[in-house]
Formats: structure tokens, C-alpha cells, sequence
């Protein structure tokens, strides 16, 4: 069979539909059931970089419709999570206010015979399945809803049940055979090139449940349609529901999206993450000091052919985008990977890049003070530990040498000092003392910072100053 893009429903592939607008307009569908955490970041950063590449749009659509669990403030969250990383939408749209929509389509799939009434409850259905399963058939639901009459379903309905509402897959000869046969959907996926679904195995969805809330499978394609999407990143569990979403385009006559399904992320340990863990989330990166174009960089190019390095900006990452390159295997997500380039970002920004942000966390020192302290980074809050050494008076090292810092003392050259002055000055203390290498050095780093190592001490040593250093040796 020849692949197309995107899917269509049939034993052989049918031509592809004209997008309806030829500017790209893909969509990141949150739930607000939760904070968002770096997988779902990942889904949002591979769709926004494919709009901004291409000069489309990106919505950000909540799917709200669970209203047990659906909360305002995750809304806010997700929106400030977002916002942080740098994405900015086009557009918002929450699913909570377009029922009038799903109402609509449900309605046109009734009249077409595509939506029909289930009256089983789960632990029948339960039953039904394991009896097939010890038959040796296929878990499929039977459509025995289709073969109810008009006076079985008034009888049911008076026994007090309530119909779930299931969509009719085109898997028959015809309308009225009921026995599903291998009916193929293909598409040429995005990142993992022609991929098929067989209707003929699965069981008509259900759309609608018995208390008259919508699923997501149903809502997700109304609402696809109707804001125009042409493009879909998502992952690879949705695979299947792919193959019964393209179907319910074709029936609700509109164009089926491209899509493109990415592989999950699993831990360094290559076990499936837990969304439990904390430090997943983008809220706690974000508390922990993580840099958000760090979180970005990391994200979009984790599992890519790409080497994951930082980037400054999400117009470069844009520009590296290109589906081709995902890998269909499952993406390693190593919290000590991301630390690490997080540190690295730090390592090459600019002092203009974070000089409000030090003024904020009353880091003074300016750009002599940056270059100095950068370079020995994890988090941009470490500089403030910096410049208390700098600035403030440090806890004495318990490991002192105190006639040879009387002896170093003796040699502290006057001011002004310079970028020169550490190399004059531990030169003198040699000729003095004949100490050389680590016993030359050490002792001095340890009086002067309290730590083992730091910043180069020829650039640090001016912003200290000789009072404090004259404190310091004793």
C-alpha cells in the first residue's frame, strides 16, 4: 500500500486531502488534572519549535471536561510553567466551554448512524470479555447495542439504565454486517515514517459515558476540526487511538491532521518514569534553580540526533528542529545530565544576561565579579554563596598553616590590584617560604575562601581586597 499524509480509513489508501490552511497550526492539550512535568514539556516544546520554524501558530488547549479533577490553580500552573520556558501562544482554548461544540457533532453522528446507545454496565462488559478470552476470540465489544430493538431499549430504559454512547468503526462489508474485518488505517507518521492501525481489531470507542460526559478521544477530534490543526506531535501511546481518530475526522467529514508520534521518556535506569517524582515537575525544576532555556534545551533535543547542549534561546532551537531527526527508541531522562547542562548554559552567559537577576538576589560586583564566579556554577543562587566570600566574613578553615599564612601576610602586596597581583604575590611567598605547587597554594585558597577550590584566585583576589585577605591570613 502506498503511505500518504495524512491518514485515511480503507483497504487501499485514498488520495490526501488539502489541508484547509496552508499555515502550519499545531496545538499543546494539556489536562489540568496536575502539574505538567518534563515529558508533557517535552510534547509542548517538539510542537511549539514546529510553528516557529515554519512561521505557524501554537494553541495551547486545556482538556478540562474531567471536572472532578480538573482545578483552576493547575490551570495557572501550567500557564506560569509555560510562560517561564519562554512559550507564548496564539490562542487559548478550554474544552469546559465548548460543549455546545461536542453537543453538535454528536448529533450529526447520530443522524449518520455512527453513534449508537450501549446499555452494559462495566462488570458485564467484564464478563463478556473473559468468556472470549476463554474462547479463544478476540476482547472486542460485540456491538450488541446495534442489535437492540426500539421495545429492548425502553425496557432497559425503564429498568433505570442510562446508555453510554459508542462510535461505529467502518471495519464491515456494510451497514448491516456486524462482524468486523481487517480494515487498515495508514499515515505517514512524522517521526516514524508509515505506520497502520487495524480497525478490524479494535472495539467501536465509546464517546459519550453514562452520565453524558464526553471522552477525550471524541473531544479531541471536534475540537482538532473546528481550530483547523494541520500538524500533531504527541506520543507514541497514542498510536491506536490515532487509527479510530482518523476515522472519526472521515465521519464527521473533515481533514485528518499530519501526525507525528514521539517515543516516551524513561529514567537513565531505562524504567518508565514516574510523574510522582517531584523533580519532574517543571514547577520544581524551576524552585530547584534550573535554568529555563536548560529545561528547553534539554527537552527538545533529548532523543533527538542532535547533541543535547544549552542553548540561549528558542529561536535557535527552532532552527535545529526537524521531526526526522526524533529516534523511535525511548528517550533517557537523567536528572544529573540536566544538572549538568544547566551548568554549562550558566558557564557561557553574559553578565548583562543575569545582571538584574544578581541585583535581585543582592549580588553586587558587577561584571569583574560574573567572570570570576561563573565558571564554578551549578545554579545561578550559588553566585550569592560567592559573593559572601567576596564580600562578607567566612568561617576559618579548620586546617591552618598560621606561620606560614604569618609569613605569606608579610609579603601582601599594597594596592591597586589587579589580575596580576595573585602570581606577584604567591611568587614572594615561594621565595620566602620554599613552598611550592599544593603546599604553596592550598593553604592560601583554604584562608582566604574557607573552601578547597573555587574560582581562579588571580581574578577573585581583587574583589576580596587586601583588608580582607589581611584579615583572613591572621
Amino acid at each position: 500500500m502506498s503511505a500518504r499524509k495524512p491518514g485515511s480509513v480503507c483497504a487501499e489508501t485514498k488520495p490526501a486531502k488539502e489541508h484547509r490552511s496552508m499555515t502550519p497550526i499545531v496545538r499543546f492539550a494539556p489536562s489540568p488534572t496536575g502539574l505538567i512535568h518534563i515529558g508533557n514539556v517535552r510534547t509542548a516544546l517538539l510542537n511549539y519549535l514546529f510553528a516557529k520554524k515554519s512561521g505557524g501558530k501554537f494553541i495551547l488547549r486545556f482538556d478540562d471536561t474531567d471536572t472532578e479533577r480538573s482545578r483552576e490553580d493547575y490551570v495557572a500552573a501550567i500557564r506560569e510553567d509555560l510562560r517561564w520556558l519562554g512559550l507564548h501562544w496564539d490562542a487559548e482554548v478550554r474544552q469546559s466551554e465548548r460543549l455546545a461544540l461536542y453537543d453538535a457533532a454528536a448529533e450529526k453522528l447520530k443522524a449518520k448512524g455512527l453513534l449508537y446507545a450501549c446499555y452494559e454496565t462495566s462488570d458485564e462488559l467484564d464478563r463478556r470479555r473473559r468468556r472470549q478470552l476463554a474462547r479463544g476470540l478476540p476482547p472486542i465489544y460485540d456491538r450488541a447495542g446495534l442489535a437492540l430493538s426500539d421495545d429492548e431499549r425502553a425496557s432497559l430504559a425503564a429498568e433505570g439504565r442510562t446508555p453510554h454512547w459508542r462510535f461505529r468503526l467502518p471495519n464491515t462489508k456494510d451497514g448491516s454486517d456486524l462482524t468486523p474485518q481487517q480494515t487498515l488505517v495508514q499515515w505517514d507518521d512524522l517521526i516514524r515514517g508509515l505506520v497502520t492501525v487495524d480497525l478490524g481489531s479494535l472495539s467501536d470507542p465509546v464517546l459519550i459515558r453514562e452520565d453524558g460526559s464526553y471522552l477525550y478521544t471524541f473531544c479531541s477530534v471536534v475540537d482538532d476540526a473546528d481550530l483547523a490543526i494541520t500538524h500533531i506531535v504527541r506520543g507514541e501511546d497514542h498510536v491506536t487511538n490515532t487509527g479510530v481518530q482518523v476515522a472519526l475526522f472521515e465521519a464527521l467529514g473533515a481533514t485528518a491532521p499530519s501526525f507525528g508520534h514521539h517515543s516516551l521518556l524513561v529514567g537513565a535506569d531505562g524504567k518508565v518514569l514516574s510523574k510522582r517524582l517531584g523533580d519532574l515537575s517543571i514547577a520544581g525544576m524551576r524552585e530547584s534553580g534550573i535554568e529555563p532555556m536548560a529545561v528547553a534545551s534539554h527537552a527538545a533535543l533529548i532523543g533527538t540526533s542532535d547533541a543535547i547542549e544549552p542553548h540561549r534561546d528558542l529561536a535557535t532551537l527552532a532552527s535545529l528542529y526537524d521531526p526526522s531527526k526524533i529516534s523511535t527508541a525511548p528517550a533517557r531522562f537523567d536528572p544529573q545530565e540536566l544538572a549538568g547542562l544547566n551548568a554549562k548554559l550558566l558557564h557561557g552567559l553574559d553578565y548583562a544576561d543575569v545582571a538584574a537577576r544578581l541585583e535581585a538576589m543582592g549580588v553586587e560586583g558587577g561584571e569583574d565579579f560574573w567572570n570570576a564566579v561563573r565558571g564554578n556554577l551549578d545554579k545561578l543562587s550559588d553566585a550569592v554563596q560567592w559573593w559572601a566570600v567576596v564580600s562578607g566574613d567566612i568561617e576559618p578553615a579548620a586546617e591552618r598553616d598560621d606561620g606560614f599564612l604569618k609569613a605569606a601576610a608579610e609579603d601582601l602586596p599594597a594596592e591597586p590590584w589587579n589580575g596580576d597581583t595573585w602570581g606577584a604575590w604567591t611568587g614572594a611567598v615561594k621565595a620566602r617560604t620554599g613552598a611550592k605547587g599544593r603546599a604553596l597554594f592550598h593553604p592560601l585558597r583554604l584562608a582566604l575562601t574557607g573552601r578547597d577550590k573555587g574560582p581562579e584566585l588571580n581574578v577573585l583576589l581583587p574583589l576580596i581586597g587586601r583588608e580582607r585577605v589581611r584579615k583572613r591570613l591572621g
